[in-house]
């Protein structure tokens, strides 16, 4: 058996040694719209892919400049090569998060041109907890925090086409990544 993946868009790509030539938006796009939260514990269908669109106009409602707004949507990307790992379970696979850290940082310094500093790790963390804390109100009537984030922008739980999804994150990176 390979030690890669085929992407989306053909790429051998090796997940435990990742190559910044080998790491295409497509490859990341097209399989988050595909993913899902929670996964698949919610009553309706909501993708990766969603949240990080939605963590993206977070970070822009807050008045963070396009840098920050780009890696709020890049923020889970990895797991268009690895998949998603629910966090009680990722919590307890150390190996597994140090897999994750080296492709997500060269998907950072792929795309943002370096990986967040400290400040901007905090950032990013709000957001996507914030945007965690509605998206688990909203699909399971579950509060996962005490004192949740102020939600800025407007969420859209709608149900969506994958293409669809799949074209606003292309779209919403074209317009962020200058």
């Amino acid at each position: 058996m390979a030690d890669y993946i085929t992407t989306y868009s053909r790429i051998h790509f090796t997940p435990l040694e990742p190559q910044a030539e080998d790491i295409v938006i497509a490859d990341i796009a097209h399989p988050l719209s595909f993913l899902t939260r929670a996964n698949g514990h919610f009553a309706q269908f909501y993708s990766v892919g969603q949240h990080c669109i939605q963590c993206a106009k977070e970070a822009s409602a807050r008045g963070y400049n396009d840098r920050l707004a780009l890696a709020c949507l890049l923020h889970d990307a990895s797991e268009a090569y690895l998949s998603d790992i629910t966090r009680p379970v990722k919590k307890n696979l150390p190996g597994y998060r140090d897999v994750e850290k080296v492709l997500q940082d060269a998907i950072y310094r792929k795309f943002l041109g370096s990986v967040p500093d400290a400040e901007e790790e905090i950032c990013i963390k709000d957001v996507d907890d914030t945007c965690l804390y509605y998206e688990f109100l909203h699909f399971a009537g579950e509060k996962l925090f005490e004192q949740p984030g102020k939600m800025l922008s407007e969420p859209d739980f709608a149900l969506r086409p994958f293409a669809e999804v799949e074209a606003e994150f292309r779209n919403l990176f074209e317009t962020l990544h200058k």
